[in-house]
């Protein structure tokens, strides 16, 4: 078995191809399982089409949206799409029409559309925001039911943007929701996007090994999430985990 790399590492002997698509390239994440290599783009393809869903040229325009949007942030590798696709795997074990896990699917990818309207100084500031900074963040998940819920076909979708910043124990914003108040795509979606802000680079922060992450959620439980979300998440640990080691090839 390989050793074990910690998340996002540069590691020297890395040097094969994706084995689904041949892609190499150092502005994209890998994983090594034993001897093959996968790239984000194909692994995330892959997964998705585990609980059904495919393609379509519809979704991968939107999905192309949230890649801009994550480059924007400066998130690591395909954020949008991985948290979306890990909801994605959580939702699946609640919901079986394809019409609802397409609609966790989108909310999930474009849960963070709202930052479109907040300022560069705000988003992107390495400091801690003011309070009147904080007003304008927490603007982001109403402005973007708000471009969402023009489109009816849309609806979940919308409710899960409206609501991702929402907290079990009704702490969380816009509207402080409590308990079954918040949508379950939305509490799946919130212990997936914590678990993937923890275990992945970000431009303030390392990323954490698993393990704590896992702790965390654990701990949370109750409180922050739900703690039917972190079951699902719990059975779903051997691919968050296997996620989680993914990496850059070094640069030449």
């Amino acid at each position: 078995m390989d050793e074990q790399v910690s998340p996002n590492s540069i590691a020297a002997s890395f040097s094969a191809a994706c084995a689904e698509c041949g892609s190499v390239s150092h502005k994209r994440q890998y994983v090594r399982m034993l001897d093959r290599h996968t790239c984000e783009h194909c692994l995330l393809g892959s997964r998705k089409r585990r609980s059904g869903l495919e393609d379509d040229p519809y979704e991968m325009f939107v999905e192309a949206l949230a890649e801009a949007l994550d480059l924007r942030e400066q998130e690591t590798g395909l954020h949008s799409k991985r948290v979306a696709t890990h909801t994605l795997l959580l939702a699946a074990q609640h919901y079986k029409e394809a019409k609802d896990l397409r609609e966790v699917y989108w909310g999930s990818l474009l849960h963070d559309i709202g930052k479109i309207g907040v300022p560069d100084a705000v988003l992107l500031k390495p400091d801690r925001l003011s309070d009147a900074e904080w007003q304008i963040m927490r603007e982001h998940p109403r402005n973007g039911y708000l471009i969402l819920q023009k489109l009816p076909f849309l609806s979940m979708a919308a409710d899960i943007v409206l609501c991702h910043e929402e907290r079990f124990d009704g702490s969380g914003y816009p509207r402080g929701l409590k308990g079954e108040e918040i949508p379950l795509a939305a509490r799946l979606f919130a212990v997936i996007d914590t678990i993937d802000a923890m275990t992945f680079d970000r431009p303030y922060r390392k990323a954490l090994p698993f393990d704590t992450a896992k702790a965390e959620i654990l701990r949370m439980a109750g409180s922050q999430f739900d703690p039917r979300a972190v079951e699902s998440f719990l059975r779903e640990e051997a691919a968050l985990r296997e996620m989680a080691t993914m990496e850059f090839p070094p640069t030449k």
